[in-house]
């Protein structure tokens, strides 16, 4: 960025060297309000959204049942998750081959089974274009708002370590549970 100077408006540099971009998983917790197991890295894939989650169900081993809420990307709803999901669940069964059979065999297929409400671990997915359902989304536009927006940085791994480091912050210093106004009135156009 360059700064302002009298008659001069805060302007944005149009030349810039690009260090990368990083991936941040994160986790709200609704009942505390902190962001919990987060993971920041050069990916997005289906092996990284399973390590995640795979972390957050270690980090409380007694929970009776899980809840997770999430939007419909492809790595939320993959095979290595129903795999997950069936080997917490201590099920004994054949989930089928991806693409042709049983439980694998489709998207559709691999939700219902994730989604199942006897299951310790339930996904429960947003409808398409309703992310902002999902209070992890509300918390995304504090991260944008608070650290991200007009910020620079000279590496990835800066960037990593200012968002976990704002993810600490966080969670010690303003962490608490959002509160739903919307009080069911119709909306007036």
């Amino acid at each position: 960025d360059l700064p302002m100077r009298p008659g001069k408006v805060e302007r944005r540099e149009f030349e810039y060297i690009r260090h990368g971009t990083q991936t941040l998983i994160a986790n709200f917790d609704i009942a505390t309000g902190k962001i919990i197991e987060p993971t920041c890295g050069d990916s997005r894939t289906e092996i990284d959204f399973l390590l995640n989650i795979h972390r957050i169900i270690e980090s409380d081993l007694d929970a009776k049942k899980w809840h997770l809420i999430m939007d419909c990307l492809n790595t939320h709803q993959s095979e290595s998750l129903v795999r997950l999901v069936a080997e917490k669940e201590g099920l004994n069964i054949d989930l089928g081959i991806k693409g042709k059979s049983g439980i694998l065999k489709s998207m559709k297929s691999r939700i219902a089974f994730l989604k199942d409400p006897t299951h310790k671990i339930v996904f429960h997915y947003t409808p398409k274009h309703s992310s902002w359902l999902n209070q992890i989304e509300i918390w995304f536009s504090i991260l944008v708002r608070k650290l991200l927006r007009r910020a620079s940085f000279t590496s990835q791994d800066d960037l990593k370590n200012r968002i976990l480091s704002f993810i600490d912050y966080f969670n010690k210093t303003m962490a608490k549970p959002f509160k739903w106004t919307y009080k069911g009135k119709v909306l007036a156009i």
